[in-house]
């Protein structure tokens, strides 16, 4: 009896140990990535008490298309669309604060109108008169609030699977953070990165291996991680209509009726309270539309644009 015993707490101190070992794995300070060399067309821009990653393409002289990306990915979102139109557009992207080679931000202020105001810094920094801006989820939501708190700057808006209504419960105040979801954030597995990034496609056989790369070697910058955390510890979707119906501006919103993060049912709800706005929705499609499907995406962008006649 005693010999069992004995072996029963050995085997009991045995799986302690595993599963603080396995704890503390799980827990542990990842090392951060080597940021991407700068391609051309990129710089550091002083705003808002930080230095931003900017890109531009296209015509200095060409009207601008100002493009933001969602939570946990960087400008390299929209590399389609800048390939796609900037042969007649100036296209201006950049990483949010907590996000890519931007950052983290000194203040840790990552609201959704701390992100709308430091980007309207940015912006004001990099001399914008009237411009186009247009977004994916988070960008699509910063995108909007822009537009209606600087509505002389703003010539149109594309938003793409915007975030806006509630989802998972987030309202008027945060909700507490899974314990799973921040150790993704934290340590940005390979195997989470491409399970996350799979979800975001419609047809995830066109998800390729160098992009679920770079949003990894992105997600591994100094510091994101725990920054992209404390953006959702600060995240909140209070009623978007009263700021939506303000927005006069012509809108294109986009979305793939194969939405898993969210939902295609709020597209109507974007459309029918914004005055100026035009619903495109892809069937099959996913999250990551203009990455999933930037050929058709774009050709719309450049359409909406042609027609709103802004130049």
């Amino acid at each position: 009896m005693r010999n069992a015993l004995l072996t029963i707490l050995g085997i009991l101190l045995l799986l302690g140990v595993a599963a603080i070992a396995l704890f503390a794995w799980l827990t542990r300070t990842p090392e951060p990535a080597e940021p991407p060399a700068p391609s051309a067309g990129e710089r550091t821009v002083e705003a808002a008490g930080m230095s931003w990653r900017v890109r531009e393409d296209g015509p200095a002289a060409a009207p601008a298309i100002v493009l933001i990306h969602g939570f946990s990915h960087s400008l390299e979102s929209f590399d389609g669309w800048a390939e796609a139109l900037s042969d007649d557009y100036r296209i201006i992207r950049f990483d949010l604060p907590g996000h890519g080679v931007t950052g983290p931000h000194p203040d840790g202020a990552y609201s959704n109108g701390d992100t709308a105001a430091q980007v309207a810094e940015l912006l004001d920094a990099l001399e914008l008169d009237r411009f186009v801006i247009g977004g994916s989820s988070l960008g699509g939501l910063v995108s909007w609030r822009y537009a209606a708190a600087h509505p002389e700057r703003v010539a149109g808006l594309v938003l793409v699977s915007p975030g806006g209504y509630s989802i998972n419960n987030v309202g008027d105040e945060p909700v507490e953070v899974p314990v799973p979801v921040q150790l993704y954030l934290r340590l940005a597995p390979d195997a989470g990165i491409r399970m996350a990034t799979q979800t975001l496609y419609g047809d995830p056989s066109r998800l390729t291996e160098d992009r679920i790369a770079q949003i990894g070697q992105m997600m591994r910058q100094p510091g994101i991680g725990e920054a992209l955390i404390a953006r959702l510890q600060q995240f909140t979707l209070p009623d978007p209509e009263p700021l939506l119906a303000s927005i006069e501006a012509p809108a294109l919103i986009l979305w793939g009726t194969a939405d898993t993060v969210v939902p295609v049912s709020h597209a109507p709800r974007f459309e029918s309270v914004m005055p100026h706005a035009r619903l495109v929705t892809y069937d099959g499609a996913g999250h990551a539309l203009m990455e999933e499907y930037p050929v058709e995406t774009s050709a719309d962008v450049r359409a909406f644009l042609e027609d709103i006649g802004w130049q």
